[in-house]
């Protein structure tokens, strides 16, 4: 349940029905705590490897452990994250909702929505680096999981440096593990997530207090004239400790991208009274230790802990850095569902794996196309190290890309002043800029890697959008005008009977006639009792209301069984057809439409490459390699598949 679905509460936590005092607050706590275990797993996780990875002396530009430079990082990570994570994220974007909903996403819909007529091309190609963006989070999908869980799996090491060597295949069991339970759906985990990350956050937060007490100037760190020192008087050490610095802020889009699930002032809430203190008191604590004797850099979040305790805690940061992962790949499943939905990938199967739950969803190509990139990055990288050289890439880059979207929605949808966007954006991109600047300095560290995965991933949903509009245009020519169809048969020429029944075409539109009824009445010589013509619209909206989710059209004849149905969805939204026909009335359907022995037919299309220059030879290769992936229609508009019939054609692009 969202917060907007527990709006019945007043402010003043007593139930609006009458519940009894508190009963608002009961609510609003439990949307803190479910967001603890499903939000900030990534980003509650990353004093893991932070400051492991600023003072790491095999960085090819390391960063050389004095007073000074730990005081100048610890103060970095701090002001980074609270003007990264803090006021990009939870200040301003968590505000640029769409219908509740958040996420790169939820932007690049908005800009289509409020850029209508006005900056049309800006806004093109603000949308085109959003969907870059969205690609970039593929790769961040990627990296969570390996560096997250191979981070944990390393304090083994403070145990026993003999257990060294197991490091990467208990990563890769824990890994094939995760992935594998991914179809069974986090709803029963999920609940145990929440309370799992408080003692995580409750713990980090004690082992920093205990550093910092060994150390207590540490706190003195928290002055951004340290950071500010830090870059203006050692500006070669302190540009490239960005590239490192960054990864304190990994996971800040899921804040946003996970909006919809428990509403923005959960999310704030959960951040600013728990987890943004406890990485900072993480990151003190760690920094007290360092300064303590500077040879614990190997290990610093690990080290913090009593020899009794660094195996259960290396136990617990496992079991974080797995619901950590878990958030991003639920995360890349929903992006993909999005993204299918508004059509920059094709039609994938979707399994919904909560009745009660709409967001949580499996996508099974996308699932086993992680498992593989994910263990393959583990054997080929095999430290946490390693891979963080690439993981601020994709990072920054996400990054980047949403405080520029966010700029221009605000501009679009508030009307802000443009002296107060510009001096906000002039700061906060500045920052951005920095990250991105230095993370470029690692491009052939490993930084390509995400590069390449953004890159890839952008080619192929830019194509598969572009090959989309050539298909449908040449599909609309050799389907034909719907309503001079219609004309021609209530014309009665030529003859054809009339069966008994109900038959369902679906259709992209309302424009044309579907190929399977042109067909079928013109080679079969047969048209049924009813003929119900279906198009499924897609709305930039994550979900449409019942009130205007169907418009019924006769097509100009009331009594000709002939009607055409306009079905709305959001994005975030499954696709039931018969069970959105069943709510038709007789009088909208001109008579009853009998659902049970009803027949649907789809019109499939056959991909040919074509000699018409529409796009280059490679790209029209890539999109006709991408359809084979596909999702049936049939499951993914929950079709009867006994009573459904498939008729083809061949289009060329």
């Amino acid at each position: 349940m969202s917060e907007q679905q527990a709006a019945g509460h007043d402010s003043g936590g007593h139930s609006a029905g009458g519940h009894g005092p508190g009963a608002g607050d009961v609510v609003r706590l439990g949307l803190v705590v479910g967001a603890l275990g499903v939000v900030f797993g990534d980003i509650g996780t990353s004093p893991i490897y932070t400051l492991q990875t600023v003072f790491n002396p095999s960085d090819p530009h390391p960063v050389p452990v004095s007073t000074d430079n730990v005081f100048g990082v610890v103060s970095l990570v701090f002001w980074s994250v609270m003007t990264i994570v803090t006021v990009t994220y939870v200040l301003l974007a968590l505000r640029a909702d769409n219908g509740g909903e958040g996420g790169i996403m939820a932007l690049i819909t908005q800009l289509r929505r409020w850029s209508s007529g006005v900056g049309g091309r800006t806004a093109a190609i603000l949308a085109g680096l959003g969907i870059f963006g969205a690609a970039l989070f593929f790769g961040d999908s990627m990296i969570t999981p390996a560096i997250s869980v191979l981070s944990a799996i390393e304090g083994v090491k403070t145990v026993s440096p003999s257990m060294e060597n197991l490091v990467v295949p208990i990563t890769a069991v824990i890994i094939i593990a995760l992935f594998l339970v991914q179809r069974r759906g986090s709803g029963a985990v999920g609940r145990l997530f929440g309370p799992v990350m408080i003692v995580w956050f409750v713990a980090i937060s004690v082992l920093g207090i205990a550093g910092i007490t060994h150390h207590p100037d540490i706190l003195r760190a928290l002055s951004p004239t340290y950071a500010i020192g830090f870059l203006a008087g050692h500006f070669h050490i302190a540009f490239f400790a960005l590239a490192a610095v960054v990864l304190s802020v990994t996971g800040a889009e899921a804040l946003y991208a996970d909006m919809g699930h428990f509403g923005r002032r959960a999310i704030t809430r959960g951040w600013l009274f728990l987890v943004f203190p406890a990485c900072v008191l993480s990151y003190m604590g760690q920094g007290a230790l360092i300064l303590q004797d500077q040879s614990n850099i190997s290990s610093p979040f690990f080290l913090l802990a009593p020899g009794w305790a660094r195996l259960p805690l290396v136990v617990l940061a496992t079991a974080a850095t797995v619901i950590a992962s878990q958030s991003v790949i639920t995360g890349a499943f929903s992006v993909a569902s999005q993204a299918a939905r508004l059509g920059y990938l094709p039609r994938l199967r979707i399994a919904h794996t909560s009745e009660s739950t709409m967001g949580q969803i499996y996508v099974p190509w996308i699932n086993w196309l992680l498992m593989v990139s994910v263990l393959t990055l583990v054997f080929a990288f095999r430290s946490s190290a390693a891979l963080a050289f690439a993981f601020g890439m994709a990072v920054t880059g996400t990054i980047t890309i949403t405080t520029l979207l966010f700029f221009y929605v605000a501009k679009l949808r508030w009307r802000t002043p443009t002296w107060l966007l510009a001096t906000g954006a002039a700061i906060l991109l500045t920052v951005d800029l920095l990250f991105v600047g230095a993370n470029l300095t690692k491009l052939v560290h490993g930084a390509w890697l995400p590069l390449l995965i953004g890159l890839t991933a952008f080619t192929i949903m830019t194509t598969w959008q572009r090959g989309r509009q050539i298909v449908t245009t040449e599909r609309e020519r050799l389907e034909g005008p719907l309503q001079a169809f219609v004309d021609f048969v209530r014309s009665g020429k030529p003859f054809t009977r009339r069966v008994p029944g109900t038959a369902i075409f679906l259709n992209r539109g309302k424009q044309t006639t579907p190929l399977a009824l042109r067909a079928n009445y013109q080679h079969n010589h047969v048209r049924h009792e009813h003929i119900v013509i279906l198009a499924i619209e897609t709305e930039p909206v994550p979900r449409v209301p019942d009130d205007q989710r169907i418009t019924v059209d006769d097509l100009g004849y009331a009594d000709d069984g002939i009607i055409h149905v306009t079905a709305r969805y959001g994005y975030m939204e499954p696709t039931d057809i018969p069970a959105l026909l069943r709510k038709l009335k007789p009088a909208q359907s001109e008579g009853e439409l009998k659902m049970k022995e009803a027949s649907y037919f789809l019109s499939k299309i056959e991909l040919r490459i074509g000699k018409k220059p529409t796009m280059a030879p490679w790209r029209k290769r890539l999109f006709i390699a991408t359809s084979y992936i596909t999702a049936d229609a049939a499951e993914h508009f929950s079709l009867p598949l006994d009573r459904t019939v498939i008729m083809g054609s061949h289009v060329d692009v």
